[in-house]
């Protein structure tokens, strides 16, 4: 199956639901995902196949690409939507105003005009923030850590997918400043930028690298993961499945706690709540996570004091 695609729900059941991930169906990380979202729905009882039925959509692409996907999804009709993403959480905003939806992994969802506030949220639409951004300043710190030579920072950003980027931007300015770093702003507009973009990187013995969490990101970590292992540069990624494939430090939010958390959302719409009375919920865990296979090709010594303070560390 392509990874723009979709997959069948079965047999029609109890309850309706679709879904619209702004990540590949391949990707290891969105199956993680996807297993404690419906992890949740089994803590909730849901049975998939039985007593709900789960249609899937697929896509790594910006928008427009996932308007047809999310026509699609409510051509369906089904009680409740999940969209995992900004991008996706856009594209169902257009199609509908009625069907309820809950979302995951969107950023800055008052600032993109979601919703009216967290708090009460109003209209179809609520869910599971992943914007937490005094973590900017964090990662600022961790790769002074890490590399105390740091006195330049290359902060990658996507735009179109991270449209609350400045958020994050003011909290690395502020960190940055107080500890005589400077921070610069480098977009990517696509996937043949990010090459470009990284490789031109100069001073890269006081430089570090930070890659700012979008879907976009997400999708392409694996290029941008080698190409700053290639300029050797010491680089911090916003969420913690970096590391684990091969990145240097990554801290972040816990993205599978925010996906079986939404279930409990799926659950209580399908049994009568509405959205506008659902308060939109924050991340409550984080986690730092060390390459040491990284540090040590590198050529950096990760103390001790941060290895013991880190959730995972990678061997």
């Amino acid at each position: 199956m392509a990874a723009d695609g979709a997959r069948a729900a079965g047999a029609r059941t109890n309850a309706a639901c679709g879904v619209l991930m702004g990540y590949g169906e391949r990707d290891s990380e969105s199956q993680r995902w996807i297993r404690a979202f419906l992890d949740g729905l089994h803590q909730q009882a849901w049975v998939v196949g039985s007593t709900i039925a789960i249609e899937y959509r697929w896509t790594t692409g910006g928008v427009e690409r996932m308007r047809p996907y999310a026509a699609e999804l409510v051509a369906l009709n089904p009680d409740v939507i999940f969209a995992a993403s900004s991008p996706a959480l856009a594209s169902m905003r257009q199609e509908s105003s009625s069907i309820p939806i809950v979302f995951v992994n969107v950023a800055d969802p008052v600032g993109q005009g979601f919703v009216a506030s967290l708090a009460h949220p109003g209209g179809n639409i609520t869910g599971f923030t992943s914007g937490e951004y005094s973590m900017a300043g964090k990662w600022i710190e961790l790769l002074k850590v890490i590399q105390p030579s740091l006195t330049r920072t290359a902060v990658l950003v996507h735009l179109d997918t991270a449209p609350y980027f400045p958020l994050y931007w003011q909290v690395i300015e502020r960190a940055a400043s107080k500890l005589a770093v400077n921070p610069v702003s480098i977009p990517v507009r696509d996937a043949a930028d990010i090459e470009r973009t990284i490789s031109g990187i100069e001073d890269v013995s006081s430089t570090g690298l930070v890659v700012t969490p979008s879907a976009f990101m997400s999708v392409h970590r694996d290029r941008i993961i080698a190409v700053a292992a290639q300029r050797r540069l010491p680089a911090i990624y916003g969420w913690n499945y970096y590391a684990r494939s091969g990145g240097l430090l990554s801290y972040g939010i816990d993205a599978p706690d925010l996906f079986r958390r939404s279930a409990l959302y799926i659950d209580q719409i399908l049994k009568g709540s509405k959205p506008a009375d659902l308060p939109v919920q924050q991340p409550t865990k984080f986690e730092l996570v060390i390459n040491l296979k990284t540090a040590k090709a590198l050529g950096l010594d990760v103390p001790l004091q941060l290895q013991q303070i880190a959730d995972e560390v990678i061997e």
